[in-house]
């Protein structure tokens, strides 16, 4: 049963992860699932209650600047790019963005998949950043959700996905990005964009100038001795139990009710879900067994990321045919919807 946010909770949730144990916390992208960092048993938890393929590296948050050093080795970094992780430490971070590094020794294998390096976040939300401080200092924490489904934005998501495999869940209300966190790979010369998320490109880009982005990474081309520079690259990913099909515009108002009974429909906006209604004459009093979602009414990128995986957990529950989604612009965090969207779709 998910434990309301207190003082009282949080010091009980960090006396479970500094025992070895596992904590739901939430963030301000998604609900993480918690152990420390630099407990190999603990770490062996997570990837355990999450079904978890070993390949699929952690993501260790942080508190404060000041434990960065603790985790990532950064006299690796050339002098150009420990300029970068400045500017964007002081601007971005606290904030939704990940930064692979070079790591220090003591953060064991398990939680990088055997790499040199270590994706590194310093979370916005104020109760993840308590629980860490009064814990280890850094606790490695994925999606709490079994590995390749929906991500986690309600504690009661993670109740129902995760149950008796978690310790303890702290319930924080909604997450407010609703997508995960942006990674930034900083080791390799051109910083490059290895996961779009709750950081836009263009934020990243305004403060160190142009930025790459990385290919999503097919799991069945992997060997089992291989690791990922970062999670989140699976190219079949974040999908809900129904097949999901995304679509752009045009593809999605061709689609016909008729065919498509018992399916649900998710629009990006109210504007594309009335041009849908408009094609296909359903204003006329056209009725068929859908079920109709938006995004956002008003195609607010930041709203509709937030409301991603919760309405697909609500779609996912009403057990359709299918999902079809429509794609979002490719501005602000359209990209990481986007993203989230043809992942899960490759699922299908």
């Amino acid at each position: 049963m998910p434990i309301k946010i207190s003082d009282e909770s949080i010091r009980q949730a960090a006396k479970v992860i500094s025992q070895g144990g596992l904590v739901a916390f939430p963030t301000e992208t998604v609900y993480g699932l918690g152990g420390d960092a630099f407990n190999p048993d603990a770490l062996a938890k997570i990837f355990e209650a999450k079904g978890r393929p070993r390949f699929d590296p952690l993501i260790v948050h942080i508190a404060d600047l000041e434990t960065l050093e603790k985790v990532a080795d950064l006299s690796m970094l050339d002098t150009a790019a420990r300029k970068k992780l400045s500017l964007l430490a002081e601007d971005l971070w606290p904030g939704p963005l990940t930064l692979v590094l070079p790591k220090q020794k003591a953060v064991p294998d398990l939680a990088t998949s055997g790499m040199n390096t270590v994706a590194v976040r310093l979370p916005a939300h104020e109760t993840a950043r308590r629980l860490i401080a009064l814990s280890t200092g850094a606790v490695a924490a994925p999606s709490a959700n079994p590995f390749g489904y929906l991500s986690p934005t309600r504690a009661e998501h993670v109740e129902e996905m995760l149950g008796e495999k978690v310790d303890l869940i702290l319930d924080g209300g909604p997450s407010q990005v609703g997508v995960e966190s942006t990674v930034l790979d900083l080791c390799n010369g051109q910083p490059a964009i290895l996961r779009p998320g709750g950081t836009p490109k263009d934020a990243i880009e305004a403060l160190i100038g142009p930025v790459a982005t990385g290919p999503a990474v097919n799991a069945d081309d992997l060997a089992e001795s291989s690791g990922l520079p970062s999670p989140g690259l699976i190219k079949s990913h974040y999908a809900p139990r129904t097949p999901l099909l995304a679509h752009d515009d045009e593809s999605i108002c061709a689609l016909s009710p008729s065919k498509e009974d018992g399916a649900a429909f998710l629009f990006f906006d109210g504007a594309s879900r009335n041009k849908w209604l408009s094609v296909q004459s359903l204003e006329k009093g056209f009725a068929v067994a859908v079920t109709i979602a938006v995004l956002s009414e008003t195609g607010d990128t930041l709203e509709a990321a937030a409301r991603l995986f919760q309405t697909l957990h609500e779609l996912d529950r009403l057990s359709p045919k299918r999902i079809h989604a429509q794609l979002a612009p490719e501005h602000g965090l359209g990209m990481a919807i986007n993203d989230r969207l043809q992942r899960a779709a490759s699922a299908a």
